[in-house]
């Protein structure tokens, strides 16, 4: 019975290797057992941050951690002016590794449990959105008559229009642009390496067709859609574009170029994602399709978007009373014709409609 449940013939692990694994302390399963490289360092951060504060000499001292430890630690945080949910957020982590201990009866009892945490803000995210003139301003700012300049051009429009995050951009290959019933969709990974289809806007689809004709790698299926036109370092143009550049060499750079920079405080790629998100529902999309275009989890954090109430421009059209609030395609255009400042998102909440 025991040979049919482990394959012995063949074995990877030496024996040395497999008595070492065999040792390893829980809290460093805990955090190799986190997938998420990001999650893993922050998290990795503010445990080693919590021992420092509370003096633990080693993983086996957490055992001797109580509630009023945590408690302290958290009186430290706010007195150091930490944000609420910066807070909640290292709190979260030390009691995902107390949560670990217990289940493998390490320790006792989760000594975070029962800690009161501060009032996060529920209402609205943090990040800025920028406003359909800024992001017009914003799209038309690269040169077109340059390889970047088409590259950015297609970059700007694919983060404007679909609210993806910059890891997944990077992420996107050739073959992740889909037909699906007659509609071209990205296929994103997304965190924890969900998979989404999101339609493409046909403004963002042309970019990005003119830009690969130019750069010469769409017949590549296996090839990133963005890649760097120039590297110093190695010379290799045929990886993806690091989600660092994203920032510094597109969002950063044409902020400063058209002084959007100064009218947005704290503009990043993630005002991108904000601004898709906010104009979507601030033109009354449903907000269920939002969340799953955006890749949400939970649709708490997409209502963080809705900013309705806070937009100083409200450029969504006024009805009268009793009217069709669904917007298909010809009342997007024609609403568009309305606006002074026509919003280059309008076009695109028909998919989030309907689907189609």
């Amino acid at each position: 019975m025991a040979k049919d449940l482990v394959a012995v013939d063949k074995r990877t692990l030496t024996p040395a290797k497999y008595g070492q694994l065999a040792e390893v302390p829980p809290e460093l399963e805990w955090l190799a057992n986190i997938t998420n490289p990001k999650t893993r360092r922050a998290y990795k951060v503010d445990v080693g941050e919590f021992s420092r504060f509370a003096g633990l000499g080693g993983p086996a001292e957490l055992r001797t951690v109580t509630r009023a430890h945590v408690i302290a630690w958290r009186k430290d945080l706010e007195a150091r002016g930490l944000s609420p949910s910066s807070i909640r957020r290292k709190l979260s982590a030390l009691s995902s590794l107390f949560d670990y201990l217990c289940e493998r009866n390490a320790v006792a009892g989760n000594p975070v449990d029962g800690v009161k945490r501060p009032m996060a803000n529920g209402n609205e995210g943090s990040t800025p959105a920028l406003g359909d003139a800024q992001a017009r301003k914003l799209l038309e700012a690269p040169p077109a008559d340059t390889l970047k300049g088409v590259r950015d051009r297609a970059i700007l429009a694919t983060l404007l229009y679909h609210g993806i995050r910059r890891e997944e951009l990077c992420g996107l290959r050739v073959k992740d642009m889909q037909s699906r019933q007659g509609v071209m969709h990205f296929r994103v990974k997304g965190k924890r390496d969900k998979v989404r289809f999101v339609p493409t806007h046909a403004m963002a689809q042309r970019l990005i067709e003119a830009y690969l004709a130019v750069a010469g790698h769409g017949a590549d299926t296996a090839a990133p859609v963005f890649r760097p036109v120039t590297n110093n370092s190695t010379g290799d143009l045929d990886r993806p574009l690091s989600p660092g550049s994203v920032y510094h060499n597109i969002v950063r750079k044409y902020g400063l170029e058209t002084g959007v920079s100064a009218e947005v405080n704290g503009l990043c790629v993630h005002s991108l994602r904000a601004t898709a998100a906010t104009n979507a529902l601030s033109h009354e999309a449903d907000i269920a399709k939002v969340q799953e275009w955006l890749g949400h989890a939970n649709v708490s954090t997409t209502r963080l978007y809705d900013r309705r109430k806070m937009r100083p421009e409200e450029t969504a059209p006024r009805f009268g009373s009793g009217t069709d609030f669904t917007l298909t395609r010809s009342k997007a255009s024609r609403c568009a014709q309305t606006l002074n400042s026509p919003s280059i998102f309008l076009e695109y909440l028909g998919y989030l409609h309907h689907g189609n």
